[in-house]
């Protein structure tokens, strides 16, 4: 059975821990293939919600393995305060039985933290991402798989110190790395990690020569990519589907479906132009009412209508082949919802997103509107989503105005909807027919 790429098609925070969470069900092994726990997943079963950074989203499922990757950067004590969390909650340890950390994903050390509290310009999480991957980039990071070759290494530790201590001083942080101090970080974590510590790459290609289903887990979203997303306001890693199967160290050719997560309006965390942004009654209803707060930072979203042209964006560069659309029933109660079509920027009208971050500061977006749909408590959405898959109705179930405007979204990004989210429960989910 081939691989199944699940990515956030706008700024993140689209729900796509949800989806992995219900395909997991089906799937034999759920793999995050980069970014580290600047990501937070929500997971809805009933009373208990379940917010995750690290661990991949398919860890309420017993049956499913999951893999940290070779594109992930990893802070090993926020993992274990999840596995602590996840143990309490479950009674199970997944360490070497179904939880594998890749022997190439990159350790975030305190000299990374510390060097991320630093940032004034680009509004980041603070964890350290950004950092560890610029030293990844520099051939000077520690992977897990290099841990047992560097543990009680003396000259390594004190040359190592003496390096990050140099580039603190430089940037003006007063925070220092103690040699022994980081010998004891690192003996500490080979512990904690060792019987997970795994070529998973070779596992995964193993798996799927077998067979067996795999979910390539994306973290943030495509407007946040590296190179494809809205730079500098970006994060540190390529988001999009180009580094799904790199990320996770198999080749391409696994890859059957795409699918691209999008929320039925969109939201942002963080600084960054982002021309549907609302200040108005409609954005205080859909921060509201989509309680719109980050999973990792607790930050307020910014929230503002579908762009198409985000949308168009994210399309070419990962090339979905279904589109799961979240949070329809956040537009209920509104009596008009508009859809951004194109930009006007500098008096010209285009309708591709500007690279420059100053051009799309500047462009104003040109809206069609169509009309609303009534408001529903989430017990009536839920049971609305349930009837519709028990039924074999699919989107048929929805207020005709709801499904007017599923299909404009599919005929202005081109792609067809696979499913479509209601609520946040984990059954809240129609799937399309």
């Amino acid at each position: 059975m081939p691989a199944t790429v699940i990515l956030g098609a706008q700024w993140g925070d689209e729900g796509k821990g949800k989806l992995v969470d219900r395909l997991a069900e089906e799937a034999s092994w759920v793999v995050r293939f980069q970014g580290g726990n600047n990501a937070g997943h929500t997971v809805v079963l009933g009373d208990s919600v379940l917010k995750f950074h690290l661990l991949p989203s398919g860890i309420t499922r017993p049956s499913c393995n999951l893999v940290l990757g070779d594109g992930m950067v990893i802070d090993p004590w926020v993992l274990d305060k999840e596995l602590q969390g996840w143990m309490e909650s479950s009674g199970e340890d997944p360490r070497g039985h179904r939880l594998f950390i890749s022997e190439r994903a990159h350790l975030i050390l305190p000299y990374h933290r510390y060097m991320d509290s630093l940032d004034t310009k680009i509004g980041t999480t603070g964890r350290g991402i950004g950092p560890t991957y610029a030293d990844k980039i520099n051939r000077v990071g520690l992977r897990f798989g290099d841990l047992s070759e560097v543990v009680g290494d003396d000259a390594w530790a004190s040359a190592t110190s003496e390096r990050m201590n140099a580039a603190l001083v430089a940037a003006g942080s007063s925070e220092r790395v103690d040699a022994k101090g980081l010998q004891s970080d690192v003996a500490w974590i080979h512990q904690t990690y060792e019987a997970c510590i795994a070529n998973t790459g070779l596992m995964l290609d193993n798996a799927l020569k077998l067979e067996e289903h795999v979910i390539l887990e994306g973290a943030q979203g495509c407007l946040l990519d590296i190179d494809q997303g809205t730079y500098p306001f970006v994060t540190s890693s390529v988001t999009s589907h180009g580094n799904a199967t790199h990320g996770a160290g198999i080749h391409p050719g696994h890859v059957k479906d795409v699918i691209g997560i999008t929320k039925a309006y969109i939201t942002r965390v963080g600084h960054g132009a982002m021309p549907t942004e609302l200040d108005d009654e409609a954005g205080h209803h859909l921060g509201t009412v989509g309680h719109e707060f980050g999973t990792t930072t607790g930050r307020k979203r910014r929230c503002g209508w579908f762009d198409a042209v985000v949308m168009r964006h994210a399309q070419r560069i990962n090339g979905f082949t279904g589109l799961a659309l979240t949070k329809l029933d956040v537009l209920g109660g509104l009596e008009e919802i508009k859809i951004c079509v194109a930009y006007e920027l500098d008096g010209q009208q285009i309708t591709e997103m500007p690279s420059s971050a100053s051009a799309l500061a500047r462009c104003k977006p040109i809206y069609t509107s169509m009309p609303g749909f009534p408001e529903m408590s989430l017990p009536e959405w839920l049971a609305m989503a349930v009837h519709a898959n028990e039924a074999g109705k699919g989107i048929g179930v929805l207020p005709t105005a709801a499904q007017l405007y599923i299909a404009q979204l599919e005929t202005l990004v081109g792609v067809p909807c696979v499913s479509v989210g209601v609520g946040p429960d984990r059954d809240a989910t129609i799937d399309c027919l």
